[in-house]
This record gives structure tokens, C-alpha cells and sequence, in this order.
């Protein structure tokens, strides 16, 4: 009687960024090329935007129904963003995972920290805009937020990116395409020029954090 193979068990990327470095484009952009690749829908408190749909973009819950889950143990990670709270269902992905299936998951660095000490074999990914001055044109080119808003958004990116260390692969956002091609290069193992110790990344991320 001959023993059956294993079943592969899918990989979790985690992919964070500050806001503005065009993190959300590159994630939507990587799935339309990797159709095996599928996005882990986090929970939010946030209010629903009209052009989102609820289990398609985010699971769009109250506060009260958030921290609820949360006493319950329900979030493989959660924190608060601004205003509001985010979290990744710890059931969802574990299922997923032991499906089969490969899951990206777009989170914050609090969010990722959470996950790689629940889930080691992670591969996490941290998106870079090339400059400060870049960061703050893209901020700025959103059209949509006051300037008390965006001041305060700078700050926190500075913030964030002080955590480039602790990720598996770096990549700077630099040329969209160019990025692009980095993350599916990750995806499918090819990451070594991505890796955060190359040369050069240091200096930048010391002149956006400075």
C-alpha cells in the first residue's frame, strides 16, 4: 500500500508599507498576475467607502463587534490605525494555509510583527518610496486629505519605516513596473536581489527616517 503525498501547505506573504508608497497599487497589480495568489480580507472599523464592498475589500465591522473578537482570541493580529482598529482572522488564514492556498496579506507593521511571531515561516516584504520628497508629492497628489491630515501621515511613516529591519525582503517603489516585477520575483522564490541586507538600502532608509 503506497502512502499518499503530503499536502502542501500555502506560504503567507506579509506585505507592509508606510502610507503613500503605493502599497495597496502594487498588492492589486501582483494579484492580477498571480491568479493562485488570494487576498487575506482584513476586518476594519473604519467607515465603508462607496466604491468597497463588504467581504471583497474588508470585512466592515463596529467597534464594539471588534473588540469582541478580539476577547474572544479570533485575530492572528489586530491593531489600531489612526482612528481606527484592523485585524486578520486567525481561522480564515489557517484554513487557507492548510488548503493549500498561497495568501497575501496587506498589513501595518504592527499587524506584521504579530503575524511573524504567530507564523515564523512567514515571508514579509516591506515597500520603500524612494525619497521623502516623493512620499509627500504622492500624499499630497491623493487630493483627498486635509493638511493637519497629511502632516500627520508623514510623521507616522517615519515612524513605520524605522522597522525595515525586520523584514525578509525590501523593496523600493521607485518604478512601479520595476517593483512589480520585484514582488513576483519573491512570490515565486526568486528574491535574492530583494533581500534587505544588499548594498545601498541602508543609506536610504537612513535619509527617510532621518
Amino acid at each position: 500500500m503506497t502512502s499518499q503525498p503530503l499536502a502542501r501547505r500555502g506560504r503567507l506573504f506579509v506585505v507592509a508599507a508606510p502610507s503613500g508608497a503605493g502599497k495597496t497599487s502594487l498588492v492589486r497589480a501582483l494579484m492580477e498576475r498571480e491568479p493562485g495568489l488570494r487576498f487575506s480580507i482584513s476586518y476594519t472599523t473604519r467607515p465603508q467607502r462607496p466604491t468597497e464592498a463588504h467581504g471583497r475589500d474588508y470585512f466592515f465591522v463596529s467597534k464594539e463587534e471588534f473588540q469582541a473578537m478580539v476577547r474572544r482570541g479570533e485575530f492572528l493580529e489586530h491593531a489600531q490605525v489612526f482612528d481606527n482598529y484592523y485585524g486578520t482572522a486567525r481561522g480564515q488564514v489557517e484554513t487557507s494555509l492548510a488548503a493549500g492556498q498561497d495568501l497575501i496579506l496587506e498589513i501595518d507593521w504592527q499587524g506584521a510583527q504579530q503575524v511573524r511571531r504567530a507564523l515564523p515561516e512567514c515571508r514579509s516584504i516591506f515597500i520603500l518610496p524612494p525619497s521623502r520628497a516623493e512620499l509627500e508629492r504622492r500624499l499630497r497628489g491623493r487630493g483627498t486629505d486635509a493638511e493637519d491630515v497629511i502632516q500627520r501621515r508623514l510623521r507616522d511613516a517615519a515612524t513605520d519605516m524605522t522597522h525595515w529591519t525586520e523584514y525578509d525582503f525590501i523593496v523600493v517603489n521607485d518604478d512601479f513596473e520595476r517593483a512589480l516585477g520585484e514582488l513576483h520575483g519573491i512570490v515565486h522564490g526568486r528574491g535574492d536581489t530583494s533581500r534587505r541586507n544588499r548594498d545601498g538600502l541602508a543609506k536610504l532608509a537612513a535619509s527617510l527616517t532621518a
